[in-house]
Parts: structure tokens; sequence; C-alpha cells
């Protein structure tokens, strides 16, 4: 069952984050994910949420993203990630 992957980030370093972006997407597409939805326009409907920059990931399964999460090739591109942005992140198993 495919795991959806919800992240809100707030980038303060450019060119940095680019770095980290540069790095991250053959590691996803390595891992058997992909971007469903990435920086597009957004808009709040309801509550107090003020998103910056949102991405959505598709996994093939929560056992792949934790894979990927807490494997040594992402934990190295978080910490350029961590220097140049704060983000929040929420993972979800789909129907």
């Amino acid at each position: 069952m495919s795991a959806y992957v919800i992240f809100d980030v707030e980038i303060f370093d450019l060119p940095r984050y680019q770095e980290f972006m540069n790095g991250v997407k053959p590691a996803l597409e390595a891992a058997g994910a992909r971007y469903l939805a990435r920086a597009g326009e957004h808009r709040v409907y309801e509550g107090d949420w003020q998103p910056r920059r949102i991405v959505i990931l598709e996994f093939p399964d929560l056992a792949a993203w934790e894979r990927f999460y807490n494997g040594s090739v992402y934990q190295g591109l978080k910490s350029i990630r961590d220097a140049c942005s704060r983000a929040r992140l929420v993972a979800v198993q789909g129907l």
C-alpha cells in the first residue's frame, strides 16, 4: 500500500537548499519514490496553517519511506537540509 509524505518547508538559504535537492532527487528515485507536488501554488481554506513550500511524495509503502528516511544517504543529505531550511513532515499510509 502506497505511503504519502507531506513536507512543509521554509527555506532560508536557497543556493544551499539546491545542493540538497541535487542529491535528494536521485536518492528518491532509487528508493522508488516520486514527486506528486513540489512547490506549486497552494491555498489554505480552513485553519491557521501557513505553509511555505509544500512537497508531496509517494513511496511504495511506509517501510520504503522509513528505510529511505533512516538510511545513511538521506541522513547525510538531511544535515544539509537542516542547515538551510526548517521542515515539518508527516507520512500517511494510503488506502
